[in-house]
């Protein structure tokens, strides 16, 4: 099988313009055939607050009402989706932009009201997933650039975690290539020690409860290893977790945490 890398990039690096290009250098040199998914919530976050509208948090998750939802697809699908696009350009790479959308490869739920109404946020279900145009995109040479943006197919756009769009595209890819999914932030791994920065170069599914409950695995870092278990069990041959500034190492995986 061929092979290709899902790289999801988050965080600063986004807002940074020098280390975006840094990062997206290194991007152009990983070997193999490539899907880039892409954050941007501080972008986000900036332009609602220029607008008069503060971000509305819960559990570091966005609350996404009709304003809300507004501003992140213009940002999202909009500028930085663009601005990836067009950089990865300037690198010879055929880059295309894209959101859940665009020739309806990602179809999804309006999240449920339980005790917190999310408002705009979408849930994924893996089996609708168009997988067969993402590959035909990729055989044409083209390299897909995935916003966290996904719709419900009755013209409305929904919020959907990029950590999550990750790794549901390395999954469904898994069926047609070897897929690795890296997973790239500030951090240089999963940490046993996050004063020292004491990376744990390697953890199995069956560690991740115990990881949980001990609190090595917390906040942020939890979606994370759910979305690997979740992609290593459709198929996803690893995921790595690690810095933006180390990825051509990461691909190597001579860095950050493997999850196997």
């Amino acid at each position: 099988m061929e092979k290709l890398t899902v790289v999801k990039i988050g965080g600063k690096v986004i807002d940074d313009e020098k280390s975006l290009d840094a990062f997206l250098v290194a991007f152009s040199k990983v070997e193999g055939l490539k899907v880039l998914v892409h954050g941007g919530g501080k972008i986000a976050s900036d332009f609602g607050k220029k607008l008069g509208i503060e971000p509305q948090m819960v559990d570091g998750r966005r609350i996404t009402d009709q304003q809300t939802i507004d501003i992140v697809t213009m940002v999202y699908g909009g500028l930085v989706s663009k601005r990836i696009v067009s950089k990865l350009q300037a690198q010879s790479i055929n880059a295309i932009g894209l959101t859940g959308a665009d020739a309806n490869i990602i179809p999804a739920n309006k999240r449920p009201v339980k005790t917190i109404d999310f408002g705009f946020v979408g849930d994924i279900e893996l089996e609708k997933v168009n997988g067969e145009t993402l590959i035909q995109l990729i055989e044409m040479g083209l390299l897909p650039v995935m916003a966290p943006l996904t719709h419900d197919q009755k013209g409305n756009m929904l919020n959907t975690n990029a950590d999550t769009i990750a790794a549901t595209l390395a999954s469904v890819l898994a069926k047609q290539y070897e897929v690795n999914l890296i997973y790239c932030f500030e951090q240089p791994g999963v940490l046993s020690d996050f004063e020292k920065k004491t990376v744990i170069p390697e953890i199995l599914t069956s560690q991740v409860e115990g990881l949980k409950n001990d609190g090595t695995i917390s906040e942020g870092m939890i979606p994370k290893i759910d979305c690997a278990t979740m992609a290593l069990g459709h198929g996803v041959k690893k995921v790595l977790i690690g810095s933006f500034d180390e990825l051509e190492a990461l691909a190597q995986g001579n860095s950050g945490t493997l999850i196997k």
